[in-house]
């Protein structure tokens, strides 16, 4: 059986990583039984999650691991579409990718507030007299990574400016279709679902989030999404209802 190394639930999400649940959703869609454990960002080949372990194998990296699994298992995540299609397809996904998900990053991890409300759950377990200069050493080196990349250079309205534009593109390519690429969700469907989701998680307050649910679209594809491939999971708009 496949294991799928993760770090598990977090703000309301069934992982905090839009990249596992891009990949755990591909698997689902995919049919495949796995397990999904504890990962260890020190242990992995390239110290990024997710990894999975296949027959022996260790997969890197959520694009690698989905190739891996259509070509082991005769699976075509976006059978159907055609060839421009599937240009389209790939183009959105390192759109969100490449783009988007930076900037839902850079607001729970570079704003004090969110990341208090956040990612600073992550280091309970660091001794606590050692916790403030993990967080301090781990806050600097996202910084830096958001430098490399270009977001981190850019003041908030900037960052907004370019998310908007992202958002507003997805939104025209969804349009009034229930998926991305038509009547059913497809490979680009699972980290779109992924990355709005975390967007939209209500205990950051932020302008992004605010700009995904400007688009009326976005709120009922996920939950679109979430009530296909997360039926077990109590997302935050129906958590009153499962207590009830």
């Amino acid at each position: 059986m496949i294991k799928l190394h993760a770090f598990g639930p977090a703000f309301g999400l069934p992982d905090p990583s839009p990249y596992i649940t891009k990949t755990e959703v591909q698997m689902r869609m995919a049919g495949l039984a796995y397990e999904k454990v504890k990962g260890d960002l020190e242990k992995t080949p390239k110290h990024k999650l997710p990894i999975i372990e296949d027959d022996g194998q260790i997969v890197a990296d959520s694009t690698f691991i989905r190739a891996h699994i259509e070509r082991t298992r005769g699976i075509d995540l976006d059978k159907g579409l055609s060839l421009r299609e599937r240009a389209e397809a790939w183009a959105i996904e390192r759109m969100l990718e490449d783009h988007l998900c930076w900037a839902v990053v850079h607001e729970r991890w570079m704003d004090d507030a969110n990341f208090q409300k956040g990612p600073s759950l992550f280091f309970q377990a660091a001794p606590e007299h050692l916790r403030d200069a993990i967080i301090k050493d781990v806050r600097a080196r996202v910084a830096v990574n958001m430098q490399a990349h270009g977001i981190g250079r850019h003041n908030g309205a900037e960052r907004l400016d370019l998310a908007s534009r992202s958002l507003t593109a997805l939104a025209v390519l969804l349009g009034d279709k229930p998926f991305l690429m038509g009547d059913r969700p497809t490979g680009v469907d699972a980290f779109a679902f992924a990355i709005l989701a975390g967007a939209l998680v209500p205990i950051f307050d932020t302008p992004l989030r605010q700009a995904v649910e400007a688009h009326g679209a976005f709120v009922p594809y996920v939950q679109r999404m979430a009530a296909r491939f997360y039926p077990e999971h109590a997302w935050w708009w129906n958590r009153a209802a499962v207590a009830a």
